[in-house]
């Protein structure tokens, strides 16, 4: 008799459980598609760089799933037909050797997402974040990208366009989710050219409010000062559903002219992505690496915040906090830590 007693209990609480997509806010709802807003890998810079690093998706991959692929995307020219094509670059002057989006991509992609399709376990899609982010804007790249990503619709998640741009439909989950950043340009095709009633194909970051013309340490400090409510302030779109940021947000200059990671960044932190969360936003940091200079392994300094400790810090606080897209260019030591 307990023991039925015990069953109808949890009947009772299971009953009062919305369904998915019944009874949860839509904003609610779109954060809790990512991963069950938990964090994410983000790869960053995953592609060759002038002919270097070609292993970079492969590295990517082979840290588990979910995971983030940054491709920096340009307009090139085949130079065995002559025609244009969407390319991965790390810049806008392309020389007609840079590997093809479909290529260095799509079709690398395709035996992990027929073999997800088949196996149809929707509950941990998507496996990929493919994040955008274009080196320019030209209508011929856009257009480019847009009739590509029709191409593959089948394997990426989209959303309907409804008339009200303000509300939030809801994500028709598939193995691939696109993100893409905060262009105007880029809106206006992959959103505002699309008929109601039709898919949208990937999503735009939001547009972070401008910060008053200053002299360059005046603007550094009022980007890590200002409360967030004054850097973002409208609320997601249909289209935009995620909010992309410097790491200089956190801490003054950014990685490099970073010192000892405090409880005050620590809430600076907490606070932008509590913000972020509260208004229904997924939050991105580009990019938290840590490392010698003979260990670089074509990353650059821009994003180093000098050595493995150091970033250490920060990989565990942003987990901590509940960022959705972690970005490094260190996919392996990230990863393990998130593993731990």
């Amino acid at each position: 008799m307990a023991q039925v007693q015990r069953l109808l209990a949890v009947w009772a609480f299971v009953a009062q459980i919305p369904a998915v997509g019944q009874g949860v806010p839509p904003a609610r709802a779109a954060l809790d598609f990512l991963n069950h807003n938990r964090p994410v890998l983000d790869a960053h810079n995953c592609y060759p760089y002038k002919g270097d690093w070609a292993d970079r998706i492969e590295r990517a991959l082979k840290t588990g799933y979910p995971v983030g692929i940054e491709q920096d995307l340009a307009w090139g020219v085949d130079r065995a037909t002559g025609q244009g094509r969407p390319v991965v670059s790390h810049s806008d002057k392309t020389t007609g050797s840079e590997p093809a989006l479909r290529d260095y991509f799509f079709e690398r992609v395709r035996p992990i997402v027929e073999e997800a399709l088949a196996q149809n376990d929707r509950a941990h899609w998507p496996l990929i974040v493919l994040h955008f982010d274009f080196k320019s804007n030209e209508a011929p790249l856009l257009h480019a990208v847009w009739d590509l990503l029709g191409e593959y619709q089948g394997w990426i998640t989209t959303a309907v366009k409804i008339a009200d741009p303000q509300a939030l439909s809801a994500f028709e989950p598939k193995p691939l989710l696109v993100l893409t950043e905060d262009s105007d340009d880029q809106e206006k095709v992959f959103f505002h050219e699309v008929p109601v009633g039709a898919k949208l194909r990937l999503f735009g970051s939001a547009h972070t409010n401008e910060i008053p013309a200053k002299p360059q340490a005046e603007h550094d400090h009022l980007l890590a000062t200002l409360p967030p409510e004054q850097l973002l302030s409208a609320p997601p779109t249909n289209y935009r559903r995620w909010w992309n940021n410097p790491w200089s947000i956190v801490e003054e200059g950014g990685p490099r002219r970073a010192g000892t990671w405090t409880p005050a960044d620590d809430r600076r932190l907490r606070a932008l992505v509590d913000h972020a969360h509260r208004l229904g936003y997924w939050i991105r940091f580009y990019a938290l690496d840590g490392f010698a200079p003979g260990e670089d392994r074509g990353w650059g300094s821009t994003y180093n915040f000098g050595s493995h400790e150091a970033v250490l810090a920060r990989w565990k606080a942003v987990l901590a906090a509940g960022v959705n897209l972690v970005v490094s260019d260190q996919y392996e030591e990230l990863a393990g830590v998130m593993r731990r």
